[in-house]
């Protein structure tokens, strides 16, 4: 067993060294997560774009363009990053709100005080220069979002089944815990009446009896 614990002291020496020989090991892990589709009317809706950069140990621009299509419509451009942030004039003319990160690899923006004129298609596209001594190759990324947006938010129904089982739960938590207290209260109940019949015995048995009863010591 005593070797165990050298076993676990070798191995966390052997990751930090590992690690610290490996570029960005402690650096955030990017995801690609999906941007919600349903937004409520009055509300500001964050449309997400993420893009997470393959090569983050090469200095990279980027340059990002939002566009909305409405149903049946084209494609207008609605917002640009190229080193600064533009906002094309559109139905969303002071309701763009930028929310990309520093690193730019979330390049989200935030559409606010959301309309039901708001419906549409959103694309977000990602062009990156990939800075190197000899060439610079470019890697472009495009994000589709459909957006719904109405008058009240709807009841979430995975919310919905968890309330109910959580008061599934707590029922019978209750059930349970009255059966322990009937339980316990027949059991303690019993041993004072077992203990009261064993008293009202000893008592009923004549004095003398309860001297001939003593246990004799052995001299």
């Amino acid at each position: 067993m005593a070797a165990l614990p050298r076993l676990v002291c070798a191995s966390s020496v052997v990751l930090v060294v590992w690690g610290r020989g490996l570029p960005g090991f402690c650096s955030a892990v990017c995801v690609e997560v999906p941007s919600e589709t349903e937004a409520v009317q009055g509300k500001h809706m964050k449309l997400l774009c993420i893009s997470c950069m393959k090569r983050e140990e090469v200095t990279a621009s980027t340059v990002v363009e939002w566009f909305y299509r409405p149903e049946g419509g084209k494609d207008e451009p609605i917002y640009e990053y190229r080193k600064t942030n533009h906002e094309f004039p559109s139905r969303f003319s002071g309701r763009l709100q930028w929310n990309g990160s520093k690193d730019m690899q979330d390049v989200s923006i935030t559409v606010l005080n959301v309309t039901l004129n708001d419906s549409g298609i959103y694309t977000c596209n990602i062009t990156r220069e990939f800075e190197f001594e000899i060439h610079r190759p470019l890697f472009t990324s495009s994000r589709l979002i459909h957006l719904t947006v109405v008058e009240e938010a709807g009841e979430d129904f995975t919310s919905v089944i968890s309330e109910i089982m959580m008061y599934i739960l707590l029922v019978f938590l209750t059930l349970w815990l009255l059966i322990e207290m009937v339980y316990c209260y027949r059991k303690v109940s019993k041993a004072e009446e077992a203990a009261q019949e064993n008293a009202t015995d000893y008592l009923a048995i004549p004095s003398e009896n309860k001297e001939n009863c003593a246990v004799p010591v052995e001299e």
